[in-house]
């Protein structure tokens, strides 16, 4: 039987440009926002505002113009330098952290326990400034500031630095937060992210992100809050490849070899 080398090597070629070509159809897929041009982002107007929950931890100043009154209100921690025989506390206080109670509360100075689950920032300056009102002269309006001290989002998943990120913003996308882990790999599935949430009951809820498609930028969780974790699955082509074991890779290898000497053959012979 004759065999056509010049036959099988047609054969195999096109069976590599095949398979080439099919790998790069799935390059639709990775782009973000594809159809941004089209999308009226108007409904995402608006300021994002990071509600409170429990276990968050919170930074709580009070100001009037009586230092020793604002005192009061302001619970300092000093660092201490420990010697042999005494403990100096240092200057330079800085303001004790409120952690926010399973059941929403803090205890704060004077005034004892206050209900800030659910409030906003602002909201939670307005309630603390008008129960401190009460305890200081008539004339005097208190300025409250309530930071955030910091949150922690987790990604995992087809990124580059998988891990828990600690949040020091109340507005904190899931691009933001994809940045920070390095951004996904080229297996990630952009069109299928999923975002875990735990509300301030503990219940845990799913859902599923499109960033190929720049309507998510409306989404009610583009925007994250405490604690969620985004996984970015991977897709078809990192899953067939993780089924690669090592007889498949001897098959690739014992093709490439035949290739290469198919090709040898094929030039030799068509000199």
């Amino acid at each position: 039987m004759k065999f056509n080398i010049k036959g099988s090597f047609s054969i195999i070629a096109v069976s590599c440009v095949a398979f080439v070509l099919s790998s790069c159809v799935s390059y639709k897929k990775v782009p973000y926002f594809q159809n941004a041009d089209q999308v009226n982002l108007s409904a995402s107007r608006g300021i994002h505002d990071a509600r409170i929950m429990p276990k968050d931890v919170l930074s709580i100043s009070v100001t009037t113009p009586d230092k020793e009154v604002s005192s009061q209100f302001n619970q300092l921690v000093y660092n201490t330098l420990s010697s042999s025989s005494r403990a100096v506390a240092t200057a330079g206080g800085s303001m004790m952290p409120y952690t926010v109670g399973a059941d929403g509360n803090i205890n704060f100075p004077i005034v004892g326990k206050i209900n800030v689950q659910g409030l906003t920032r602002r909201e939670c300056e307005d309630k603390i400034a008008g129960l401190v009102k009460p305890y200081l002269s008539s004339d005097i309006n208190p300025v409250v500031v309530v930071e955030f001290q910091s949150y922690t989002v987790t990604v995992l998943g087809e990124v580059a630095r998988p891990g828990a990120f600690n949040v020091n913003s109340e507005k904190y996308s899931v691009l933001q937060a994809l940045g920070a882990a390095g951004d996904m790999t080229i297996y990630g599935m952009r069109d299928n992210v999923l975002l875990i949430r735990e509300d301030a009951k503990g219940e845990k809820t799913t859902h599923r992100l499109d960033l190929n498609d720049a309507n998510v930028i409306k989404s009610p969780y583009f925007y994250l809050q405490q604690n969620d974790v985004v996984y970015v699955q991977p897709n078809k082509a990192k899953a067939k490849n993780s089924d690669i074991g090592s007889s498949t890779s001897l098959w690739f290898s014992a093709t490439s070899i035949l290739i290469s000497l198919t090709s040898l053959m094929y030039n030799i012979l068509k000199k």
